[in-house]
């Protein structure tokens, strides 16, 4: 097994440059970096965080990948860690993919390189094969996005059944002619995939076939939204109401179809996701379905914390309530 002194050795440096590395020290040149980190990968070395914690150089420290920090849903979620892990004595490192497959690749790293103790993944890009590499290097945990068959804990709602509450409610309302929004493909594998079933089985069982031109995929913001109302206005067979993936995309839906004179409900009802503030300070306040958020991140450090101290813990998933909010919007 490579040592320090073997990284010295071949990077030509001193121990004492190389442990500066090692422990993110300012005052090292890029130059320097690179060629301690080129002598780790080639010697295959990672630091021993338990012996720099007993050194008391290291605190644990959490990576948390998020696709996009800007969604509203994924700043509380990291709030809601790192709140938690703090209380804990944790620290917390947000790292955001913009969805990217490399870039998520590039903070699973931090794992190898022993920057980070662990990683919680609230979303996934790359195949899980690719992923479950990384799990001899740290500890991974699910937290949001789920994946039928990775043998990592897992805190998931069950987003199936929140697409479902959703479409169900709004046949009640008289609505047979629904629009729906998805931030992945709509498709049976993939992101969004259970959201998908959710939809496609409140409207199977009410015997009302799918309307492929009223399917909108890889909606995020406000702005998709809006697109979306422009796309729905450009119909002649318009729907009377729309499904959306997130409480932002609602909220665009809302505001363009305003500045076009339609009546909500009236007009148009709209169903969000997420319940994000956002949903009360809309007019009219906007039906979603909530997820839990404070909830995910208290349970995830719970659990990530019992697989830093037992790496050799069971393997455990926890499912947290998801609900339909009725407000007026619907």
């Amino acid at each position: 097994m490579a040592t320090i002194s073997d990284v010295a050795k071949l990077s030509g440096l001193s121990k004492t440059t190389v442990s500066r590395v090692i422990n993110n020290h300012p005052y090292v040149s890029d130059k320097k970096r690179d060629l301690v980190h080129q002598a780790m990968k080639e010697l295959g070395y990672t630091p021993n965080p338990a012996a720099r914690r007993l050194r008391g150089q290291l605190t644990t420290t959490i990576g948390v990948i998020v696709p996009r920090i800007v969604n509203p849903f994924f700043a509380y979620l990291v709030d809601s860690i790192e709140q938690a892990a703090y209380k804990k004595g944790h620290q917390v490192l947000i790292c955001q993919s913009n969805e990217d497959k490399e870039k998520e690749l590039a903070f699973m790293d931090l794992l190898k390189t022993k920057q980070v103790d662990g990683i919680i993944m609230t979303s996934i890009e790359n195949e899980w094969e690719m992923i479950r590499l990384y799990k001899e290097y740290g500890a991974i945990l699910l937290c949001n996005d789920y994946v039928n068959d990775a043998s990592v804990p897992m805190i998931r709602l069950d987003q199936e059944k929140g697409a479902y509450l959703g479409i169900e409610h709004l046949l009640k309302k008289g609505h047979h002619k629904i629009a729906y929004c998805t931030g992945g493909l709509f498709d049976e594998e993939g992101k969004g995939k259970d959201r998908n079933h959710g939809f496609q089985k409140a409207m199977n069982h009410a015997g009302i076939k799918v309307n492929p031109k009223w399917i909108f995929v890889d909606q995020h913001t406000i702005e998709d939204g809006r697109s979306v109302l422009n796309q729905i206005l450009e119909m002649k067979d318009r729907p009377t109401a729309v499904f959306t993936g997130s409480d932002e995309v609602a909220a665009g839906v809302m505001m363009e179809a305003k500045q076009h004179g339609l009546l909500i409900p009236d007009d148009l009802a709209i169903i969000g996701f997420d319940d994000q503030p956002l949903a009360e300070i809309l007019d009219p306040k906007l039906t979603t379905i909530r997820q839990p958020v404070d909830q995910m991140g208290d349970k995830s450090i719970e659990v990530m914390i019992e697989m830093l101290e037992n790496p050799e813990m069971e393997i455990r998933n926890v499912e947290l309530p998801i609900e339909l909010i009725i407000r007026q919007s619907t």
